[in-house]
């Protein structure tokens, strides 16, 4: 975005909304439309099996396909998915970590089928690709989960992208450094300015000390270094938070880096707003939480985001439709061109009450920027489990508050009473629903690809792949030759799953404090003792995260409760199949099986662990879900058995502990 001078009109940012899914076709109709209503970027949603590295045949991928994004298996679908878009003139953001690489260079490889297509110069048309590959894996250690590599390995991925980006795609964004995420984990202001700061100083070590760029043009990556923040409804501390963000990088940039130009300092954001401020219960309130948080990015001219993305006001209820992202799409182009807020200089400089929470946020990021760095860096802050455990403590703090009152959502803890809701009203089918033929639709042509392609040329690229990764040589290249001669996606997260292997990230839970002195959970708790008194034994809880959904947020403060209320928890993290979760609730010999799913995949993935249960012998083990689960697919659940069904809208853990004491009670034949 250009910065003009104080007597022009500031240009608005860029307007995207987060979109995809079903099939490339499909997706590709919905990006068009949005194009057409005045929407200025493009931001693609992959579905779960593209962002972990698996095609749509896997047996992980049961359930998966297309429900949270589109799927991209090969450079056939990467054609389709921007059919009639020209990527030359197109400003592109990619939700995409640990296959950034790959998902680039299909990106790549098609912009040149393009260039070639219209005989244009190549090299001029990848040097006016502009947008973003996410990209940040350190986030998702901590937060989102779908991470495949070790955190080394990972690293060299993506110092390999920003290397060759910026020697070939110069105005590409090759990482967007993801604070979003944190925030959703947990992260106060502070912890969220401090831990992707931490994030952005190992890359930036990683890439100074790879010797593939020059220290002349540390500046270049720097500048094209961005970052992916949250704004939640505070938004006045929010928008504190970014000014104090934006002072921090300019003087990081500067002091470690030894970057002189001041714009190339910058710090240059995307934003969405607090997708888990939105609430299940009386979901039109929404919409002014989604304002009030565009505001907190949009207000101090100094600290403006430069790409905004909003939620739509169903997202706690489920997939939104083409009809909720236009009415987000409005909201931002109503305070962009209705408004006066262009018009003006920073409306915040010289405040006394805004400057003093900006140092306050500051004065605590270094002091926590100092702690990671004085570990080892944000990586070795991982492998510990330090930043993953505050993560989790932080978000305990936050639903402590929530459900005592202190902290109040509208509609939610406060202020229950309500209207029948007409945006919700019987027939006005408020959410988007994907239908089950597109897996099957997905799997079949996948295996059709496989049989048109040259194999010879895929199992020579892979081998080269796998050959090169053993080496300390710039993969990016070598990955493009896979997109060309028609890999997977699969088969190439494969290849390096081979060589660098996978990784399961530190849970936090174990680290997290207890709940003490909160008089429901110290009932609950007699409750629990009372009854491993009458059973003889423990009382074990089984949290699982079945599929590859990787938004553990809820799992873990399930697992954290029902520790406090005196379970013993058996929690393995996430990415699990049905029948390990069956294998390991059989052998901890546990007394109830909590299952939480937020991808959409609930139908196909929870009652195959209710089946395997049952298979195994263990079929009185009672089974319950939380997720976001429309009520018409809870009452299927139900009928298949699950005991219990958990949404948003059931907030209070430990009235939950509670209601899960009462069922092993009933389950054993206790009074």
């Amino acid at each position: 975005m250009p910065y003009p001078t104080d007597r022009e009109r500031d240009r608005p940012w860029v307007m995207r909304t987060y979109a995809g899914h079903s099939s490339a076709a499909a997706s590709n109709e919905l990006y068009r439309r949005n194009l057409a209503k005045g929407q200025t970027g493009l931001s693609v949603a992959f579905d779960l099996p593209t962002q972990t590295g698996y095609d749509p045949d896997h047996q992980l991928s049961r359930g998966e396909v297309g429900k949270v994004g589109v799927p991209v298996s090969h450079i056939g679908d990467m054609r389709r998915l921007f059919d009639g878009i020209p990527l030359a003139e197109a400003n592109t953001s990619m939700t995409i970590n640990a296959p950034a690489m790959w998902l680039l260079a299909l990106y790549v490889s098609v912009a040149r089928e393009q260039a070639e297509a219209e005989g244009r110069d190549v090299d001029e048309v990848l040097a006016k690709l502009t947008g973003t590959t996410q990209n940040d894996i350190i986030k998702e250690y901590l937060s989102r989960g779908t991470y495949i590599f070790p955190p080394g390995p990972s690293l060299r991925l993506i110092t390999d992208m920003i290397a060759w980006t910026v020697h070939h795609v110069p105005k590409w964004n090759p990482i967007n450094i993801c604070s979003y995420h944190l925030q959703e984990a947990g992260a106060t202001p502070t912890q969220e300015v401090a831990y992707a700061l931490c994030t952005a100083i190992a890359v930036l070590d990683a890439v100074r000390d790879s010797g593939q760029v020059e220290q002349a043009d540390m500046a270049k990556v720097v500048a094209r270094i961005s970052f992916f923040v949250n704004a939640g409804v505070r938004f006045v501390e929010e928008m504190a938070k970014m000014r104090a963000f934006t002072a921090l990088w300019d003087e990081i940039t500067r002091d470690r880096y030894g970057v002189t130009d001041p714009k190339a300092r910058r710090l240059r954001y995307g934003v969405q707003v607090n997708s888990l401020g939105l609430t299940e219960a009386q979901p039109e309130n929404n919409v002014q939480r989604i304002v009030l948080e565009m505001l907190a990015v949009s207000l101090s001219r100094g600290a403006r985001a430069r790409a905004i993305q909003l939620p739509a006001w169903n997202e706690a209820l489920g997939l939104p439709r083409p009809w909720d992202q236009q009415w987000a799409l409005r909201m931002q182009q109503v305070l962009a061109f209705e408004t006066d807020l262009l018009e003006y200089e920073d409306i915040f400089d010289g405040s006394h009450v805004i400057q003093a929470k900006v140092d306050e946020i500051t004065a605590g990021a270094r002091e926590e920027i100092a702690r990671v760095q004085d570990l080892g860096g944000a990586v070795a802050a991982v492998e510990s489990g330090y930043m993953k455990s505050q993560l989790v403590a932080s978000l305990a703090e936050y639903r402590r508050g929530m459900e005592n009152g202190e902290r109040i959502l509208v509609g939610v803890n406060k202020f229950e009473t309500t209207e029948p809701s007409p945006l919700q009203a019987e027939g006005a089918k408020a959410i988007e629903t994907i239908d089950p033929a597109v897996e099957k639709a997905a799997v079949t042509a996948i295996e059709e690809w496989r049989t048109q392609r040259d194999n010879d040329a895929v199992e020579r690229s892979l081998a080269a792949l796998k050959e090169l990764a053993q080496t300390s040589e710039n993969l990016f290249e070598a990955t493009v030759d896979c997109a060309r001669a028609g890999v997977t996606t699969g088969e190439w997260a494969g290849a390096l799953r081979e060589v660098f292997g996978e990784y399961r990230a530190p849970t936090g839970v174990s680290a997290a404090a207890a709940g003490g002195g909160d008089p429901g959970v110290e009932r609950v708790r007699e409750r629990v003792r009372a009854t491993e008194a009458e059973l003889g034994e423990r009382l074990r809880i089984l949290v699982g995260k079945p599929g590859l959904d990787g938004h553990s947020n809820g799992a873990e403060q399930v697992a954290v409760r029902a520790r406090d209320v005196g379970f013993e928890v058996v929690y393995q993290g996430i990415r699990l199949t049905p029948e390990q979760i069956v294998a390991a609730a059989v052998q901890e010999g546990v007394h109830v099986v909590g299952l939480s799913v937020l991808s959409g995949s609930h139908l196909e993935v929870v009652p195959h662990v209710v089946d395997g249960l049952r298979a195994a012998g263990a079929g009185d083990v009672p089974v319950i879900v939380g997720g976001i689960i429309p009520p018409d697919d809870a009452a299927l659940l139900t009928e298949r058995g699950i005991a219990r069904v958990f949404t948003p809208k059931d907030y209070e853990l430990t009235g939950i502990m509670d209601g899960i004491v009462s069922l092993i009670r009933e389950r054993n034949g206790l009074s």
